[in-house]
C-alpha cells in the first residue's frame, strides 16, 4: 500500500502542472490497459458494454488444464473473434501519442532527460502498429534510444503448440486461422456462441500438428518480461495510468510501488477507477484526447 494519505485527497487535472513534472522526469514508464484501444474498436472487458460483461473470464481466459482444456472450441472462437477486431482496427491518436513520446529527438523537447517505456497489458498489437506508422513516416527503422515496448500479456497473434516437447510459437495473422472458425465472430458478437467445432478442426501447430492455443497470458499464468518490468517500476519517478481499471495484478500495483518510492503517478482514463488513490493527476475523458495534449502533440490524428 502507498504511505500517501488518501481519505481527502483529490488528484489534480492540471495539464500545465503535469507538463512541469513531465519535463522534469528521467524514467517514465506508461501502464497501459484495455480503455488505450477503446477508440479503435476494440472492446474493453470490464466497462459498459465489457467482454466480461457478454462472457465469463474464467470461461474463456484460463490454460490448457481449466477453461481451453474443457473447451477449446468456444475458446478458439472467442479469441478468433478478437483476433479479427485487432486485424481490422488502426492504433488511434493515444497510440500515436505514445509512439512518437518513444522517439527521443520528439521526447527531449517535452521531457529533455527521460528515458522512457511501455508496458501494455493489449495484446491486440497495436501499439506496435503505431510505433512502426511513425518511424516509417519518419524514415529511420530504429533510431538510438527509442523507447522499449513489453507486451506483457503476449499477443493476440500468436499461435502456440500446447504439446509440451514442442512448443512452437508462430506469428499468424490470417483470416480466419482455420476454415472452421470462419464467420463464427458473429457469434460471439452476438453472444451466442454454441457450436462444438471439433478439435481437430480447430487451429494446429504447423510445426508438430498438436492442437494449439492463442498465443496470449491467462488468468493464473505468468506475465512476460516480469525481471525487466520489476526494474522499470523500481526506477520510475512517473508512471502514466493509461485506460486500465487497475485490477489485473501484477499490472495493478505498479502505480502504488511507483508512489511508494517517490514517484507521481498521472492516470488517463474514461471514468474513475480503483488506481485513483494513488494518482497525483486525474485527467479523465477519452485518453485519445487527453494522452496527446498532457503530452504536448494535440495535433495527432
Amino acid at each position: 500500500m502507498s504511505e500517501k494519505d488518501t481519505s481527502n485527497w483529490t488528484p489534480s487535472a492540471d495539464m500545465a502542472e503535469f507538463q512541469k513534472v513531465l519535463r522534469s522526469s528521467k524514467n517514465i514508464i506508461a501502464v497501459c490497459g484495455a480503455g488505450l484501444s477503446a477508440a479503435s474498436g476494440i472492446p474493453t472487458f470490464r466497462g459498459a458494454g465489457g467482454l466480461w460483461r457478454k462472457y465469463e473470464a474464467m470461461s474463456l481466459a484460463t490454460p490448457e488444464t481449466e477453461a481451453f482444456a474443457e473447451n477449446p472450441s468456444l475458446v478458439w472462437q472467442f479469441y478468433h473473434y478478437r483476433r479479427e477486431k485487432a486485424r481490422a482496427a488502426e492504433p488511434n491518436a493515444a497510440h500515436k501519442a505514445l509512439a512518437v513520446f518513444s522517439i527521443p529527438s520528439y521526447r527531449k523537447v517535452i521531457a529533455p532527460d527521460a528515458g522512457f517505456t511501455i508496458i501494455t497489458q493489449n495484446v491486440d498489437g497495436l501499439s506496435v502498429k503505431a510505433m512502426n506508422q511513425v518511424l516509417q513516416k519518419e524514415g529511420d527503422p530504429r533510431p538510438t534510444g527509442i523507447a522499449t515496448l513489453l507486451e506483457m500479456h503476449g499477443r493476440i497473434f500468436d499461435v502456440n503448440c500446447t504439446m509440451r516437447l514442442c512448443k512452437h510459437v508462430e506469428y499468424n495473422t490470417s483470416s480466419p486461422i482455420c476454415a472452421a472458425l470462419a464467420g463464427t465472430e458473429n457469434a460471439v458478437e452476438a453472444g451466442t456462441i454454441d457450436a462444438e467445432i471439433p478439435k481437430d478442426k480447430l487451429p494446429r501447430c504447423s510445426k508438430c500438428n498438436a492442437l494449439a492455443r492463442p498465443g496470449v497470458v491467462w488468468f493464473g499464468e505468468q506475465p512476460k518480461y516480469m525481471p525487466e518490468i520489476d526494474k522499470l517500476v523500481d526506477a520510475a519517478d512517473l508512471c502514466l495510468v493509461i485506460g486500465t481499471s487497475s485490477t489485473v495484478y501484477p499490472a495493478a500495483g505498479y502505480a502504488a510501488e511507483v508512489s511508494d518510492h517517490g514517484g507521481k503517478v498521472a492516470v488517463f482514463n474514461l471514468e474513475r477507477s480503483d488506481g485513483d488513490g494513488e494518482a497525483d493527476f486525474l485527467f479523465l475523458g477519452p485518453c485519445e484526447k487527453t494522452l496527446p495534449e498532457a503530452l504536448g502533440l494535440v495535433k495527432l490524428n
